[in-house]
C-alpha cells in the first residue's frame, strides 16, 4: 500500500535537504513522540551506513522497526528501507529545486505485508484509502515542520 504527498517550501532545495537529512533532529522528534530509538552505527554522519532499530505502541502492542539508509545522495534523495515483524517499509524522500528560492520535497512510503493476518489489514485499509491518505499528508507535514523548528 503506498502513501505520498507533496510539501512546497519557500527555501533553497539545499537548505531543506539538510533540514530533513537531519538525522538527529529525526530521532529526538520520534523520542519525543514516545518511541525509542537506538542508533545501530555509532557515527554521527549522514550516509547510507546509517540505521535504526525503532520500537513504538501500535493498537496495544509493541512493535519494532529494523529501519537502515539505503540511499543518501545530497541534495535530491534519502531512500530508507525498513523490516517488522509483519511488514517491510520503504520510504523515498526527494527534495526538487523548483527556482533559486523555492523547493519541493516529495514523501513517499511502501508498505508490504509479510505475513497473512498483516495482509488482511491491508486489505481491510484499502476500503478507508482516501482517509488514510489524507491523514498521512497530515502527519508527514507536522514532522517536516516540527524538524525544521527544532
Amino acid at each position: 500500500m503506498k502513501f505520498s504527498t507533496r510539501l512546497n517550501f519557500d527555501e533553497p532545495a539545499a537548505v531543506l535537504f539538510d533540514q530533513v537529512g537531519n538525522f538527529d533532529k529525526m530521532e529526538k522528534l520520534l523520542q519525543s513522540r514516545g518511541a525509542s530509538v537506538v542508533r545501530l552505527n555509532p557515527a554521527h554522519e549522514a550516509g547510507a551506513a546509517l540505521g535504526w532499530l525503532i520500537g513504538f505502541d501500535w493498537r496495544g502492542r509493541r512493535r519494532e522497526l529494523n529501519l537502515k539508509v539505503t540511499r543518501f545522495d545530497r541534495p535530491d534523495r534519502i531512500s530508507m528501507l525498513g523490516r517488522g515483524e509483519s511488514f517491510d517499509v520503504d520510504i523515498d524522500i526527494s527534495v526538487l529545486a523548483l527556482s533559486k528560492t523555492r523547493s519541493r520535497l516529495i514523501f513517499e512510503t511502501d508498505v508490504r505485508p509479510r505475513n497473512m493476518r498483516a495482509r488482511l489489514l491491508v486489505q481491510t485499509a484499502k476500503l478507508a484509502k482516501a482517509q488514510m491518505d489524507h491523514k498521512f499528508a497530515l502527519r508527514v507535514s507536522d514532522m517536516i515542520h516540527q524538524m525544521r523548528a527544532v
